[in-house]
């Protein structure tokens, strides 16, 4: 009877031995593995989803029991997990547990339309359903972190709602020195000083500028405005021709004074900071500078001459 008693100790003890061997094997499909893990999800629920793509060693039943007897009992994490190859049952656990989960991003960079933000959601290989085109505006330009199957409506929604939060806390903080009365006039101007300049720096002297013309009653006339109707917000690739900077479309503001319509791409926070609180100036013109930036003037004489150095640049570099 002894002699039954520590056969079967030793049977048990080598059978311990062989899972723990087992625990520290990879799986039958060497990988890599990419795993997604849904809130709320157990040990018991993701290791039958490793078992099916062969990266963990055993059956899922196996391999719960192994994760009893040698893991550390803490929850696994919700997100999408690379798993690379030949990663043992023991490092697939502690990676669920512990690792960081795959970051996936989708950009929307300062000035960008909503046509191309449409279409790079459309793009995306990881997201699902149809992309949505967002009113022009609406969305807050940042990069935006998504899940693995996530919907497009789902992720755009979040750019908009970060930009009704954005705008919301800007405005509470605005300067009575522009004068637009309201959100949605805020986001037209800042629309256009986005696509006015490349320089940060600039933002503010040139938000000063157009509030300075819309003060006065005077045309905004810029170029942005007349591209938008045509493409959308995307480049022209070419000159302005003079029969665009005729045509009434109602975002022509070379046509009249105000603001146009509506906004001419999404504006990030910089340039709606920038019209809510703009540089204190009395300019009224800029011109390129020939640099990627502008000078500005107070007088139509003073823009005449900063005009002329900006055609002789031009004409230096063979554009005229």
């Amino acid at each position: 009877m002894k002699k039954l008693s520590a056969l079967a100790v030793l049977a048990l003890f080598a059978a311990l031995i062989a899972i723990w061997f087992l625990w520290w094997s990879p799986g039958p499909k060497p990988g890599p593995h990419t795993v997604i893990v849904e809130e709320g999800s157990s040990v018991a629920s993701v290791a039958r989803q490793l078992e099916t793509q062969g990266a963990i060693p055993g059956s899922a039943t196996i391999y719960r029991m192994m994760a009893r007897l040698f893991g550390s009992g803490d929850p696994i994490q919700a997100g999408e997990f690379e798993i690379p190859k030949g990663t043992s049952g023991a490092a697939v656990l502690d990676q669920l547990q512990h690792g960081r989960p795959v970051q996936r991003l989708i950009t929307v960079t300062e000035g960008m339309p909503s046509i191309i933000v449409q279409e790079r959601l459309a793009a995306n290989p990881f997201l699902t359903g149809p992309a949505p085109l967002p009113p022009e505006g609406s969305v807050l330009p940042d990069s935006y972190g998504y899940k693995r199957g996530e919907t497009r409506a789902a992720v755009v929604q979040r750019m908009q709602a970060a930009m009704t939060r954005t705008l919301d806390a800007l405005w509470a903080k605005r300067k009575p020195a522009c004068p637009v009365s309201t959100k949605e006039e805020t986001v037209i101007l800042a629309s256009i000083v986005e696509k006015e300049t490349g320089k940060p720096s600039e933002r503010r002297m040139v938000a000063g500028v157009y509030c300075n013309r819309l003060r006065i009653g005077m045309k905004l006339d810029a170029d942005p405005t007349v591209i938008y109707p045509i493409t959308k917000g995307k480049p022209l690739g070419r000159r302005i021709l003079r029969s665009e900077l005729n045509a009434d479309t109602g975002y022509n503001t070379y046509r009249k004074p105000g603001l146009p319509a509506g906004p001419i791409a999404n504006p990030g926070r910089e340039s709606i900071a920038a019209v809510l609180d703009p540089a204190p100036t009395k300019a009224i013109y800029f011109v390129a500078d020939g640099t990627g930036g502008h000078v500005f003037a107070e007088t139509f004489a003073e823009h005449r001459a900063n005009v002329e150095k900006w055609f002789a640049i031009r004409r230096a570099r063979g554009e005229m």
